[in-house]
């Protein structure tokens, strides 16, 4: 897989809202704080998104996607000056799968969903993304039109099979969108998503992730990228936000904590799988970046233990030692 595919695995993405939005006439709809991320593509119509914290208000138009990453609350609104109605008084039982209205809807129609994320370090996706991912560009809305539309079509005419298909359809709409996001290159940052807007770095994030196991060396991977050993580790750690022995050290050991939580697998053989010839030196390892022993954490998934949790790095948004 790649490190985008790889985060969200990891994460385990999982969608329990999806369905359409059809509003007509004048309106203003205020959201609550969400946990997770919100993602919504506009079929037809136009309207305005405040996000809280956010200075301006985005102008949304058809063919539109955005991504609300953060939890805030926000607003839809035909008209921003309009007093806003709690989206509880509107939809007080939404149906999964269904198209829910407001005034009679035929004006302004959007599809998506609202997914959580189950794994334990959603900051690693969620810190990197600013409060509001929006795709307007021609040609990213060209790219999204295909499953927006059949969202849509599945929606308005449901069939067997429709809601499975709905979801699924949320999903593509979703990673489509933080794709598009990528390809137009994200700036002003450090952090594992910024690096993989750059050719070099994402060459050499594919590259640890596609073989965690191998013992990389900072001049292999300098060779695999076609770059010099000190440039490399300069560029690296300027966009990455560390070293990237470091970066792989943690990326190992997120890998080693989704085993121990799901897998059932003993210690020796998850540190063996990664690259440890001894279960020792992956412990130390593990401690160092989790915050805890490989034991305690795998304790840890049933409640039984109290053994500390490990922050996130602000820089990489991987999770470090508490201190």
């Amino acid at each position: 897989m790649d490190p985008l595919s790889d985060v969200l695995s990891l994460l385990k993405l999982r969608n329990y809202m999806c369905g359409g939005f059809d509003v007509a006439g004048d309106w203003s709809i205020q959201f609550p704080q969400h946990e997770g991320i919100k993602c919504y593509a506009m079929v037809s119509g136009e309207c305005w998104l405040a996000v809280d914290g956010v200075v301006e208000a985005a102008r949304l138009k058809a063919g539109d996607c955005f991504v609300l990453p953060g939890g805030r609350p926000f607003r839809l609104a035909s008209d921003l000056s309009l007093t806003p109605i709690d989206v509880s008084a509107i939809f007080r039982a939404p149906q999964n799968g269904s198209i829910r209205s407001h005034n009679g809807g035929g004006e302004c129609f959007s599809v998506g969903g609202h997914f959580a994320l189950a794994g334990k370090h959603a900051g690693i996706l969620l810190k990197a993304l600013p409060p509001i991912v929006h795709i307007r560009e021609e040609s990213d809305k060209a790219a999204l039109r295909w499953s927006v539309e059949r969202m849509m079509l599945e929606l308005r005419n449901p069939q067997p099979g429709g809601f499975l298909v709905v979801q699924h359809l949320a999903h593509m709409i979703l990673v489509q969108a933080l794709r598009l996001h990528l390809a137009d290159g994200v700036k002003g940052g450090a952090g594992w998503l910024f690096a993989l807007a750059d050719k070099q770095m994402s060459a050499a994030i594919n590259a640890m992730h596609g073989e965690p196991a191998r013992s990389w060396t900072l001049q292999e991977l300098a060779q695999h990228v076609g770059m010099s050993r000190s440039s490399f580790a300069l560029k690296f750690k300027e966009t990455v936000g560390e070293p990237p022995m470091e970066y792989l050290t943690r990326w190992r050991m997120l890998l080693a904590g989704d085993r121990l939580e799901n897998s059932g697998d003993p210690v020796s053989v998850i540190a063996l799988s990664l690259g440890y010839e001894s279960e020792s030196a992956f412990s130390t390892a593990f401690k160092r970046v989790m915050g805890c022993s490989p034991r305690q954490y795998a304790r840890g998934r049933n409640g039984s233990s109290s053994s500390p949790i490990a922050e996130e790095d602000p820089a990489t948004d991987f999770p470090r030692a508490a201190a």
